[in-house]
């Protein structure tokens, strides 16, 4: 559960993908898989998603290739494996939007979101922005006593920069040797990203590489500066901006459940606590009640005499004993839910770590190599994604080619009618 005084704060988390990648992004954010890795997603809220950009019933990729074709951006002289798209993932706290007035709130926050990144990256190159509202929120269901989804946004762009081509040495013109012979708008994620922002430290000074060299800022880091300012100067208040040098936006969704599970649990544990607290005085209580029933002093004819006094006291128990089974029902019911609570959340936590200590178990060797060889890690990522490439452009081009066979069957199918009728039609002018 969120910590009482924890501030609501906003992160915009940036993920580049190339081409032989962007098709499960595609269908992740487009909900067009009937499954989903994550656990959260209500199939039946799909619908609520909204979409505030989409491509016109092209794919990503095509959406892309028709804009190149088109004149629009280019990706001349760019690596077979180059990252193509980026994705800007944008939220807050889900109690935030709770808070503020839910689902509508939400909606006009991220269409507002959208424009800030249409500014940034230019209307025409945001591929697709939807906000997914899915994705139901555990912790915050169980907390509030009703469902509770956490609303976020999924903005793909290109990465599109202006680039000067000059006039080279050779050409016949000297005058126009080089100038600007044109300007184009290439597709580049490393300049798009590029930082030029120094990085101060606390006294407001440069900080200096072991060089000399100023240290710059990372742009990821400068994106969430701007995003937090745009969304304060049109309204959108009550969050701070992530904290800086937080690597909480860069979790895994597996581990990021895992410590969600485990503020269920601990929350879990305090409640349980608390109604137990509550539950053993109620219950000392009522005791006390049934001794004090013995009030009285037997006569010699067999009956009971008290004095006015405790024939009062003895009324006020008897009443508030009656409220007070009541109320020990619902302390014991409540015990047992949240006990039942705790049990499941624990069988749960206790299989996702299991699923989490395999993958990273299995993925151990990558991480050693990261750590001492990141250069050559890098390399292999780099021709692991060429071949994906590779291998996509393979099934596209095999797809091209049975839909051209496809055609020209059909092709020879009409051609072949027609020739059926021609020599009829050609006898029927001989007899006239």
């Amino acid at each position: 559960m969120r910590e009482p005084n924890k501030p609501d704060m906003s992160c915009a988390r940036v993920d580049s993908y190339n081409a032989s990648e962007i098709g499960a992004i595609e269908r992740h954010n487009e909900r067009k898989n009937d499954s989903y890795d994550n656990i959260n997603v209500e199939l039946d809220r799909i619908p609520f998603n909204v979409h505030y950009r989409q491509p016109d019933g092209l794919s990503y990729m095509d959406t892309l290739r028709k804009m190149e074709a088109d004149g629009k951006v280019t990706t001349r002289g760019l690596r077979q494996n180059a990252t193509l798209f980026d994705e800007i993932i944008i939220d807050v706290n889900t109690i935030y939007f709770e808070r503020l007035g839910g689902y509508e709130y939400a909606k006009a926050f991220y269409e507002e979101a959208v424009h800030f990144v249409e500014k940034k990256f230019g209307t025409e190159n945001v591929i697709s922005a939807v906000m997914h509202a899915d994705e139901i929120n555990k912790a915050v269901t169980e907390e509030l006593g009703k469902p509770v989804y956490h609303y976020h946004l999924h903005a793909v762009v290109l990465p599109v920069v202006e680039k000067e081509i000059l006039w080279s040495k050779r050409c016949k013109d000297e005058a126009l040797r080089g100038t600007v012979r044109e300007v184009i708008h290439q597709i580049s994620h490393s300049k798009k990203w590029a930082s030029n922002t120094p990085m101060l430290d606390e006294n407001g000074d440069v900080v200096l590489r072991q060089n000399g060299k100023p240290k710059f800022r990372r742009s990821y880091s400068i994106l969430q500066d701007e995003l937090f300012e745009h969304m304060q100067e049109h309204g959108f208040k009550g969050f701070q901006r992530g904290e800086l040098g937080s690597d909480s936006e860069h979790l895994t969704s597996l581990r990021y459940q895992i410590n969600a599970d485990k503020d269920r649990l601990a929350d879990l544990q305090e409640r349980i606590k608390a109604e137990q607290l509550e539950y053993e005085p109620s219950h000392e209580a009522y005791m006390t009640a049934k001794e004090i029933d013995e009030v009285g002093q037997k006569t010699i004819t067999g009956k009971y005499t008290m004095t006015k006094e405790d024939y009062g006291k003895l009324t006020a128990l008897a009443k508030e004993g009656i409220t007070s089974r009541s109320t020990l029902r619902d302390l014991l019911g409540k015990v047992d839910y949240y006990r039942d609570l705790y049990n499941s959340a624990s069988v749960k936590l206790e299989k996702v770590q299991s699923l989490y200590e395999d993958l990273k178990e299995k993925c151990k060797p990558f991480l050693d190599a990261m750590s001492h060889f990141p250069e050559y890690v890098s390399l292999f990522l780099n021709n692991v994604k060429g071949l994906f490439a590779e291998k996509d452009a393979q099934e596209r081009q095999a797809r091209e080619a049975k839909e051209a066979q496809e055609r020209q069957a059909r092709a020879e199918r009409e051609a072949a009618k027609k020739a059926k009728y021609k020599p009829k039609r050609s006898r029927d002018n001989d007899a006239r």
